[in-house]
């Protein structure tokens, strides 16, 4: 789950809890909404505890690697006449 999900799973938890007022026999909304409120807050932090295997920054974890390309120095010699 990502954090894109788990944000809207708190929003229409809390639409569910707060402003839904009509009842449905057997169900009782507002727990429903508590449920996905729970729910959405826990995958939004395990998300971002994870976030360094998603890439996120090298101070957290693997990091990203970048690469240098070694070549070969390449010697210029310059030859100069000296007249006295």
């Amino acid at each position: 789950m990502g954090l894109g999900v788990s944000l809207v799973m708190v929003a229409v938890g809390a639409i569910l809890t707060w402003a839904v007022t009509a009842e449905v026999s057997g169900l009782d909304i507002r727990v429903i909404g508590v449920i996905l409120i729970v729910v959405g807050i826990a995958g939004f932090l395990l998300s971002m505890v994870f976030w360094s295997s998603w890439g996120g920054p090298a101070q957290f974890g693997r990091g990203r690697e970048t690469y240098v390309e070694e070549r070969p120095v390449e010697r210029v010699v310059e030859r100069r006449d000296v007249v006295e």
